[in-house]
Order: C-alpha cells, then sequence, then structure tokens
C-alpha cells in the first residue's frame, strides 16, 4: 500500500490535480441551437464511463440523464433504473419509514406490493423491444453507448428475465449486471449463456468476508463476469485492487470506481470525493492503460454531495480527475 499511497500523494501535488478538481458550469443545457460536439471519454486507451445510478439524487428522465453525461464528456454509460423508469415501468409502494402501522395496514401494504409486482411483470412482458431502440438511439445519437444494462432480475420470473436480456441485446450492450450473490449468480449465468450474452456482477464489501473468493460466483457459468467495484472492495479490505485486477482480468468486464477511506471501525470505508479518499485510483487507471485491458471503468457516485454542487458537478469532476490521470 505504500507505493499505491506515494503515487496518490504524488499526483495531488501537481498541477493536474488542481485542474481535477476546479468548478464545472452550472448550466447543463445543450439547446444553445449549434449541435453539441460528441463526448469522447476513452483516455490513454481506458474507457471511462458511469453508471447512471450516480444521477439518483436529481431529476432522471433519458434526456435529463444525456444532458449530465454531455456535462462531464461522457461516451459510454451502464445504464441503471433509468430505463424502465424513463418508459413507464409500474411503481411498487413502499411503507413510510418511522410509522407504526397495524397489522391491518401492514397486510394492505404487502397486498399493494404484490399486486404492484404482478402489474411490473405484465408491464415488462408487453413493452415493444421497439422502444428500447428509440432509447438506444437517443444515447447513440448523442455520441454515448450503453455498455452494460443493470436490470437486477435475478429475483424475477423467468419470462422477465429473457425480457432483461433480450431489451440488454437491443440497447447494444453486452450483458447485463447485478448484485454478487449465489442465487444471481446461479441463475442468470444460464440464462446468459442461453441469449448469448453475459452476466456480470457487482460486489459491495463480501471480500472482507473470511474465506471469500470470487472463483466459486464465476464458475457458476461461463458467462458470468465481474463488474468489480475496486472502491467497495478496498473500502473493506484495505488491499490493494490491482491484485484482484490483475488475477481476474480475463473475467472482469467493468470496474466500479470511487474513493473511500481505509477500513473504519465499522467496517467499510467512507465514501469520499476524488482525491479525498485513500483508494489507489491512480495506480489502477494507469495498470488498465499499461496492460490495454478491454475493462471499462465507471464512476458510481456515492459521497455526500458538497454544499451547492450537485451529482452532475460531481461525476464531471470526477471523470477529469481520471482524464487528468491518464492523459
Amino acid at each position: 500500500m505504500k507505493k499505491a499511497l506515494y503515487t496518490r500523494r504524488r499526483f495531488l501535488g501537481t498541477a493536474a490535480a488542481a485542474t481535477a478538481l476546479t468548478v464545472v458550469p452550472l448550466s447543463y443545457s445543450c439547446s444553445s441551437g449549434s449541435k453539441p460536439k460528441k463526448p469522447n471519454s476513452k483516455v490513454g486507451g481506458v474507457q471511462l464511463g458511469c453508471t447512471t445510478y450516480s444521477y439518483r439524487s436529481m431529476p432522471h428522465k433519458v434526456d435529463e440523464v444525456i444532458e449530465y453525461l454531455l456535462l462531464a464528456g461522457i461516451s459510454s454509460i451502464e445504464l441503471r433504473s433509468v430505463a424502465e423508469e424513463d418508459l413507464g415501468l409500474p411503481t411498487i409502494p413502499r411503507q413510510p419509514r418511522g410509522q407504526q402501522l397495524t397489522d391491518e395496514e401492514k397486510a394492505g401494504f404487502a397486498k399493494a406490493a404484490e399486486d404492484a409486482r404482478e402489474a411490473q411483470r405484465q408491464w415488462r412482458l408487453n413493452l415493444p423491444m421497439s422502444r428500447y431502440e428509440e432509447m438506444r438511439k437517443k444515447f447513440n445519437d448523442a455520441g454515448i453507448k450503453i455498455h452494460i444494462a443493470k436490470f437486477a432480475p435475478s429475483t424475477w420470473t423467468d419470462e422477465e428475465i429473457d425480457y432483461a436480456f433480450e431489451a440488454t441485446k437491443v440497447l447494444g450492450a453486452y450483458g447485463i449486471t447485478d448484485e454478487l450473490g449465489e442465487e444471481s449468480c446461479q441463475r442468470l449465468g444460464k440464462f446468459a449463456e442461453k441469449h448469448n450474452s453475459l452476466a456480470i456482477f457487482h460486489n459491495h464489501a463480501q471480500p472482507a468476508q473470511p474465506g471469500f473468493s470470487f472463483d466459486k460466483y464465476l464458475a457458476y457459468s461461463p458467462a458470468n463476469r465481474l463488474n468489480f467495484d475496486a472502491g467497495h472492495y478496498f473500502g473493506a479490505t484495505g488491499l490493494h485492487p490491482n491484485d484482484i485486477i490483475i488475477k481476474y482480468h480475463d473475467k472482469m468486464k467493468s470496474i466500479h470506481i470511487k474513493d473511500k477511506t481505509a477500513p473504519t471501525e465499522k467496517g467499510d470505508g467512507v465514501n469520499m470525493p476524488f482525491g479525498e479518499g485513500a483508494t489507489p485510483i491512480a495506480d489502477i487507471l494507469l495498470l488498465l492503460k499499461k496492460e490495454k485491458w478491454p475493462i471499462n471503468v465507471d464512476v458510481e457516485l456515492e459521497y455526500r454531495i458538497p454544499e451547492g454542487s450537485d451529482a452532475a458537478k460531481e461525476v464531471a469532476r470526477s471523470i477529469d480527475y481520471m482524464r487528468n490521470i491518464l492523459e
């Protein structure tokens, strides 16, 4: 870890680091009359991007997300949740937090949730794939490619999983991502094989558990891959993510990047703005640049947004931070 931390300190002492943290323009509008320049976030051979989950605190219909992405100059994304929300997926009612409910009220919420899940199932099975073709065109016309779709369908019915993989293909993505777990890794890989696609799994703090190994989850299907969260890995274990990237680079399609402190007494490290944590971001990026491995690197914004800023500006700052490492 000494080498990694030295690399970070040396980078933070450069003028490039100061540039990475400059203020981004406030306006997101791309309707100035002139056609916006197509974004390009492939830097030094490394494809940078973000997961659209990063914009969850802002209005995030597809048209709005495209403006945020253009602000950051992002040309490749993990499309998450916004896809179905934009197309009108029925919502599932949630119980109010911190409120005591009677047994009758609890039963009412459970019934409403069950009915909503069935409404979602019917909605998915009847949605024309042309709607996803139109969505892909919107992103592609703006110069943005969808490389992964996060439908997270491991608990859905078989027919809904088929729908998710069909939609993924229409969107132009190479696979679906879901959370790492026994059920998801056993189930989705088989569907990925059926659809000639990939099932790509995202970790949280599981690698800190005694005896944990990615090998078990990858072994469930030849279509299983890793969506490796380097920030969660470092924050949970304190170990250098490059060891995992080197070992599994041929089974790794994407990396979620975030800056975190080392593990705390409570476990997982604290999410921080890029440059303020201890995740060896520079080491990760320079390894990918050197080895030329085709692994997407996506910002997953989870730190507290500073006062006066918002998620779109913070994603843009994070992308600029990484650009300055790779250029």
